[in-house]
């Protein structure tokens, strides 16, 4: 098995020598979260990075992201850098690493700087009286306006994947779990369906349709039509699957 590794350049020798060790250990270090991935936080060399491992694909993924597709861990590393350069928040990415044979990819991995932040948008989904709530949902409406403005569209906009940090009196957003984006312009049908994922409640669909009509100019009504369908579709097809998965497990 062969050993592929990238490193931003701003890290010196030294300090990519002995994350290539850590990663080679990955195993052994303690801590870990995630069922599918692993990630698991580690001080080193002062630097509190975030090292995720990817679940090993399929066979027919293996091949595929050996001879076709970027693997999951590059592409997280590119986007991040990517948003970096369209001065879109999202933790800095140090690394990433591949484990390859000839014609299967094994495991991968995607380090990042660790970022500390006050909520994610989680809790905008299980705390309806969290301190400056609408404020908050209509900031982050606007961050999505302005992804979509600068052409990004982020497959996985969904509530554990936005990190928030309270600065002074306004709210800075960072994006996580990147490996899945498209970039161009985005039509009108594209922005809204980018909502669905969010939240199952009407009124912050409500909330959100409001601010992000007066952000693209259309018409309330236009917007949160579509949204709250985007939103139920989504719902539906979400509770098609868990059933399938029930009954396949009996």
């Amino acid at each position: 098995m062969t050993e592929s590794k990238v490193f931003n350049q701003n890290f010196n020798k030294k300090f990519s020598n002995k994350l290539t060790n850590l990663i080679h250990d990955f195993d052994n270090v303690s801590g870990g979260e995630g069922e599918r991935n692993i990630i698991k936080i580690v001080d080193l060399d002062g630097v509190n990075i975030n090292i995720k491992a990817f679940k090993i694909p399929n066979i027919i993924n293996q091949i595929a992201y050996k001879l076709f597709r970027k693997s999951k861990a590059e592409r997280s590393f590119e986007y991040a850098n990517k948003l970096i350069s369209l001065k879109v928040g999202t933790p800095k990415p140090i690394a990433y690493f591949e484990y390859k044979t000839a014609f299967l990819l094994k495991k991968s991995f995607y380090v990042s700087e660790q970022l500390d932040c006050d909520l994610t948008y989680r809790e905008l989904i299980t705390n309806f009286d969290y301190p400056d709530y609408d404020n908050i949902l209509r900031t982050f409406t606007r961050f999505t306006f302005e992804l979509h403005e600068k052409g990004i569209h982020f497959l996985d906009h969904s509530p554990g994947n936005t990190l928030i940090k309270k600065q002074k009196n306004t709210y800075k957003f960072y994006l996580v779990d990147l490996n899945r984006m498209n970039f161009g312009n985005l039509d009108f049908e594209t922005r809204i369906k980018n909502f669905s994922r969010l939240s199952k409640y009407k009124f912050m669909v409500e909330v959100m349709s409001d601010e992000y009509a007066k952000c693209i100019g259309e018409d309330y009504n236009k917007v949160f039509s579509l949204m709250w369908q985007e939103t139920q579709d989504f719902r539906a097809k979400l509770t098609r699957k868990r059933e399938l998965k029930s009954k396949l497990k009996l």
